[in-house]
């Protein structure tokens, strides 16, 4: 029988998850090559595509290593285990991913315009610099400078590779073992050739336009991260309050908190049978047919959040300050500098001995004050 050697939802699982991780990947990789395209930036471009490709890996070694173990407890046990922390390690992982995207698509936007400043700060974060005893904050940021383009992808594909993981492990159990390693090679190549392809795409078009149309995706994936990191927050409680994994029950009745949803249609479901091309928007837009209150509102003010953060960007670059932001700076920083000065003024006045103060009163020819 065919699903004894294709899985279909093992392979729209393996599909979807390749597709996010592709876009990050090819994203990263099409930017160093439009930004450092110059025969002198050959040296830093190698090491930067380096870090990209190391990222995927360990990312990806990471994940088999840990899926490997997982699928292996799933068949043990016959029962997964794991459902109860799924949708908690889902809502983190996806909510510190949003939050790394969307600082990458800002400085992805504004490259045009700083274009040699970028070529300058990437060499001097890839140079060796000497080790100084500093703070464990001030490591740290030197550190994810210089390797930033190996913390997204490796952060991006150890996120997808655990989460397609336990989605393949919530299946397992109905599929043969020969029914996985067609789909999920097939689901990986599909997802890298369309990864590939828009890895080509970005190198072909100009730089302003690639930045544009890379930027979108990635705002949109990150929005949908965003929202989906909220609503397997709040999954997670609700299968607490049921007892166990609400998914279980596929798309009707139970398998949402009703007290908490904005909308609820029974088909059309991203977790059930590998969601198919749902699935895939799930991946891209963050859909669900199962919205709540949460969900819907993260997803909407990321966007205000970002909206206004582009624009206080933009007022700033022309007028070279923010209208409320800077102000109030500055004032809290007038105040601070001001209370150690008169401090210092009272101890000086206050430190002055009282017979140096009579002396000072005495005319210096000696005369008497009488």
């Amino acid at each position: 029988m065919a699903k004894d050697v294709f899985a279909v939802p093992i392979f729209f699982i393996c599909f979807r998850e390749c597709v996010e991780t592709s876009i990050i990947v090819s994203v990263l990789l099409s930017f160093i090559k439009q930004t450092l395209g110059r025969e002198q930036d050959a040296t830093t471009r190698k090491r930067l595509i380096r870090q990209v490709w190391w990222g995927v890996a360990i990312g990806l070694f990471i994940s088999i290593c840990i899926g490997a173990g997982m699928i292996g407890a799933f068949y043990g046990y016959g029962k997964d285990h794991f459902a109860g922390t799924e949708d908690l390690w889902e809502g983190i992982f996806s909510l510190i991913a949003s939050v790394i995207i969307t600082i990458m698509g800002a400085a992805l936007l504004r490259v045009t315009k700083l274009q040699e400043k970028w070529r300058v700060k990437l060499a001097q974060a890839l140079e060796a610099k000497p080790l100084t005893r500093g703070t464990f904050k001030n490591n740290l940021k030197l550190w994810a400078e210089k390797y930033a383009m190996f913390l997204l992808p490796f952060i991006t594909v150890l996120r997808e590779g655990l989460e397609a993981v336990v989605f393949i492990g919530g299946v397992s159990l109905s599929f043969p073992a020969t029914a996985f390693p067609l789909p999920v090679f097939t689901g990986l190549l599909a997802g890298a050739a369309i990864g590939y392809l828009l890895y080509r795409g970005g190198n072909q078009a100009s730089l302003q336009i690639f930045l544009i149309i890379s930027t979108c995706f990635l705002y949109l994936v990150a929005a949908g991260l965003f929202s989906r990191g909220v609503w397997y927050l709040e999954n997670n409680t609700w299968n607490h309050v049921i007892g166990g994994d609400a998914a279980e029950t596929g798309a009707g009745p139970g398998s949402y908190d009703i007290r908490q949803s904005v909308w609820h249609v029974n088909c059309c479901s991203p977790l059930v049978n590998g969601g198919g091309g749902w699935g895939i928007f799930n991946a891209i837009l963050g859909w669900t047919n199962s919205a709540t209150y949460g969900s819907v509102l993260s997803y909407n003010l990321y966007w205000i959040t970002v909206i206004v953060w582009f624009v206080a960007m933009r007022h700033k670059e022309r007028h070279g300050h923010l209208p409320v932001v800077d102000p109030l700076l500055n004032r809290l920083r007038g105040r601070k500098a001001a209370e150690p000065r008169n401090g210092r003024q009272d101890v000086e006045v206050s430190a002055i001995p009282s017979d140096l103060e009579t002396e000072s009163k005495v005319p210096k020819n000696g005369a008497s004050l009488i």
